[in-house]
């Protein structure tokens, strides 16, 4: 069976989330977007789980839905945790995606991350825990269990990143690098750019969402054609397998808010060869600057750019349907005119992700604006035009040139 699946959010119970982030809310977010499989996030917090275990019912092995409905939505049980800690005489800032087959496994990890730190405080806790005890902790509770490092690159909270990161999976994890089997690309970077690294030819990359609103669900995904189980997800990410999981959904990475290094206060962005010729300090204020993904990849590649391997996943990359409408119309998401049309599209093609991936150019000019068709065709082209983010700002893609809107402005179009 053929479907999609993001399996790092959050709950309302972390911080900076949108207090619609309740599994009702998700459920019906999963439908408009397409997404078959999506992570529950935040098991860790105490409310949050008591919600899941009150609401959701086994489907599928180790995967659950709403009780007593036929809702389509299937969750897997999945937590992010941050663990802050010293090692090699250097703090250390990760985030780990943990997946887990059963509510009994997350119970005993549960108690166990309990002694460590207070898990009612955040839905993605912060733990003083070494990223190589949390792996043995969760394994050695259960070994079905999947440890990956998230968003890998991202300067300040991940495995390579430039601000407390390691410059390999065995320099963080040692003897526990061979369990792990994936590591997340983050909004940042996309497989290509992680190709550049032999190293992470032995692991799997996945791309999730990490949304912390409903509307974000889905931004990146990944998409499998196996049984729908636990089980068939987890081997299909082990193995590898380009005939189970068949392509994951990427940010264009430059959209990403860490691609460029820079300095947010400042309104300084650098590419990485301008970064070395400033030696990595701020030309405006004298402080280090914020070493982005690109240039951290620059950093640790032992392959040019290009370079793809064999046995790798392929990716599409896209741009959310409302960020593509918001472009067309020249005004922002969230406006009254771009949600219209936005469930227009929905309710002709069932799903966001049908609209971005597979109905005709010609079935959308139909039934939308020819522009907005004219930019979704640019997209899966990836004939865009970009504006790097960087400490912390998002990037700005852009499908048609200014001249382009120009000239169509003064046509009877919504440009």
């Amino acid at each position: 069976m053929k479907f999609i699946a993001d399996f790092h959010i959050h709950s309302k119970y972390s911080r900076a989330t949108s207090p619609r982030m309740d599994l009702e809310h998700l459920d019906n977010a999963a439908k408009i977007k397409g997404i078959k499989v999506l992570g529950t996030g935040d098991f860790t917090h105490p409310e949050w789980f008591q919600n899941l275990k009150e609401k959701l019912e086994l489907a599928e092995p180790g995967l659950f839905k709403f009780k007593n409905t036929d809702k389509k939505t299937r969750f897997i049980l999945t937590s992010e945790i941050s663990c802050i800690y010293s090692k090699n005489n250097r703090v250390r800032k990760i985030h780990i995606v943990v997946f887990v087959p059963d509510f009994e496994t997350v119970e005993k990890i549960n108690t166990q991350l309990a002694w460590i730190g207070n898990l009612k405080a955040d839905g993605r806790p912060i733990l003083g825990l070494d990223a190589k005890e949390l792996a043995k902790i969760v394994l050695n509770i259960n070994s079905d269990c999947l440890i990956v490092p998230a968003h890998i690159w991202t300067p300040w909270f991940s495995l390579f990143g430039s601000k407390s990161g390691f410059d390999s999976i065995e320099e963080c994890f040692e003897e526990y690098s061979k369990y792990i089997y994936a590591g997340e690309t983050g909004l940042s970077s996309d497989p290509k750019m992680n190709w550049r690294l032999s190293v992470l030819d032995k692991i799997t990359l996945i791309s999730n969402s990490d949304a912390h609103s409903p509307a974000k669900i889905g931004r990146e995904a990944n998409v499998f054609d196996t049984e729908l189980s636990y089980q068939a997800i987890i081997e299909a990410i082990k193995q590898k397998d380009p005939q189970k999981f068949l392509y994951t959904i990427e940010f264009f990475p430059e959209e990403g808010k860490y691609h460029y290094d820079g300095h947010r206060n400042c309104e300084i962005s650098l590419s990485p060869e301008e970064t070395k010729k400033y030696n990595g300090i701020c030309p405006r204020c004298g402080r280090p600057l914020t070493i982005g993904v690109l240039s951290r990849v620059e950093q640790l590649a032992d392959r040019p750019e290009g370079f793809k391997p064999q046995n790798v996943i392929p990716y599409k990359s896209l741009i959310p349907l409302e960020e593509i409408i918001g472009e067309v119309l020249g005004i922002g998401v969230g406006t009254k005119e771009v949600e219209r049309e936005y469930k227009n599209l929905i309710e002709k093609f069932n799903s966001e992700f049908n609209v971005l991936l597979n109905s005709s150019i010609s079935d959308l000019k139909s039934a939308t604006l020819p522009e907005i068709a004219e930019a979704i065709s640019r997209v899966r082209e990836g004939k865009v035009k970009v504006e790097p983010g960087y400490d912390g700002v998002f990037g700005k893609i852009r499908m048609f040139s200014e001249e382009e809107k120009r000239r169509v402005s003064g046509q009877k179009s919504l440009f």
